[in-house]
């Protein structure tokens, strides 16, 4: 006869699920929105200041080349990072390296602000830039990775894509924290006075941030599906090996599906350029470019949970599908905008390819990678995937203005490569299982006998 669970017992049992899934969320959304923040200020910094302060003067076009290199060079860690810190996330536990990223992350970006200029130490300032920002990427390739596996092992089976989606609406925060924080420095000081000590501030500030997340994930348990697995011997030595040797299409999919990211790069990046750089003769306003991600981001926040919960409703695969298609078709009219200097049309379209079609993929597929994995592979599973996509699709600006230079048909040339891709992402999505509805025995099961 098996015994019963008292009714007490259960019901107290329900009410910890229950707080450990609200708080693995806050957790998730408060870290995210940190570590994305700390490795977007970056970004501007290095457009704004860095080319004045940490490279020799004479040459403002190397300098700016330079500066931007080093923006670069983070997501070349990515990788690495998702190696390394995904490997200990499956044998060490989601917290452990949750706490571990923040603490490299907030470290590196808090000496960046501390950093001397090339005037004062000369080649060093450039040289120890470089490092700080590998160690940037380095520590945020294991964030959403490691936190979106928090958020899922902790969640009810039904609720795992709404509460997942909150760790990617963090992300969205961050980068509209990163671009407000500069915004207001950047109009109220005079320039001498922001290149001297005002760029500074955003940078010295995250150290504050970094501390409150740190109480948040600290009052966060270990999941229950990890210590389930680590109770019964199953974590891999080498989740890495492993999970390439039995989930490689998996990967492979997953990598394939993170193509979508290619709409956030026609859109800002090199739409940017696009709209902006004389070369192409169109002479949109800068601060045109400078408002529209801020405008595009707020309205992802405000729809990323709602995305996240209908994933959890009606599947994961439709909506993985028709998000990067949907927005993939709106680049030809984007870009055909652009190129008539129509801002309203413009700023329209970029909001609905980014802010909302994008969103559709992006509320979804953290909760979708995670599912797709194995808990003994789960962290190492997604961040490879994620970040390997991330680093593909980093250079497609430089790609798109190699195929599309002045001159060039670009809304029929980029509009096309960012369509194509965006049916290479959707393709994967279709090729992959369902998971929105599926029971996964090992997370079901480690979360009821959570706290006998």
């Amino acid at each position: 006869m098996h015994d019963e669970v008292p009714e007490s017992t259960a019901a107290t049992r329900t009410v910890h699920v229950r707080s450990m899934s609200r708080r693995a969320a806050a957790s998730g959304w408060v870290g995210s929105a940190l570590e994305y923040y700390d490795f977007t200020i970056y970004a501007a910094a290095a457009a704004l200041v860095f080319p004045q302060i940490f490279f020799p003067k004479g040459n403002p076009t190397v300098a700016l080349i330079a500066s931007l290199a080093t923006y670069g060079v983070g997501y070349v860690a990515r990788p690495i990072g998702a190696f390394v810190l995904g490997n200990l996330g499956d044998r060490h536990g989601r917290k452990n390296i949750l706490v571990f990223a923040m603490l490299l992350m907030g470290a590196s970006t808090f000496a960046v602000g501390l950093l001397p200029t090339y005037a004062q130490i000369g080649f060093w300032a450039p040289l120890l830039l470089v490092v700080l920002r590998l160690v940037q990427g380095f520590a945020v390739a294991g964030e959403l990775g490691g936190a979106s596996a928090m958020i899922v092992e902790h969640s009810p089976s039904g609720r795992r894509g709404f509460y997942a989606s909150l760790s990617l609406q963090g992300t969205q925060a961050g980068s509209i924290l990163a671009s407000a924080s500069f915004i207001p420095l950047s109009a109220a000081l005079p320039a001498s006075a922001f290149d001297a000590w005002g760029w500074r501030i955003p940078f010295l500030l995250s150290v504050v941030v970094i501390i409150a997340g740190l109480v948040i994930r600290s009052r966060v348990d270990e999941t229950p599906a990890f210590l389930a697995e680590a109770q019964q011997g199953k974590r891999a030595k080498v989740p890495a090996l492993r999970v390439f040797r039995e989930n490689g299409g998996t990967v492979v999919r997953a990598i394939c599906m993170g193509l979508a990211n290619v709409i956030g790069i026609t859109v800002v990046v090199f739409g940017t350029a696009y709209a902006t750089q004389p070369a192409y003769g169109i002479k949109m306003s800068p601060s045109t470019y400078l408002w529209m991600p801020v405008l595009a981001n707020l309205v992802a926040v405000v729809l990323i949970p709602f995305f996240g919960r209908l994933s959890d409703r009606i599947g994961r695969r439709p909506l993985m599908i028709f998000g990067p298609v949907a927005a993939g078709v709106l680049a030809f009219p984007y870009l055909y905008a652009v190129s008539q200097k129509n801002v309203p049309l413009t700023v329209v379209l970029a909001v609905l390819m980014f802010g909302v079609l994008y969103q559709i993929w992006n509320a979804t597929f953290a909760s979708f990678f995670q599912e797709l994995f194995p808990t003994r592979t789960r962290v190492t599973g997604f961040a490879i995937s994620q970040n390997l996509a991330l680093l593909l699709t980093a250079f497609l600006p430089s790609i798109f203005t190699l195929v599309a230079p002045p001159g060039a048909n670009v809304t029929l040339i980029v509009g096309s490569l960012t369509l194509l891709l965006s049916l290479v992402s959707a393709a994967a999505a279709w090729l992959s299982r369902e998971t929105a509805k599926l029971d996964i025995p090992e997370l079901d099961t480690a979360r009821a006998g959570h706290g006998r």
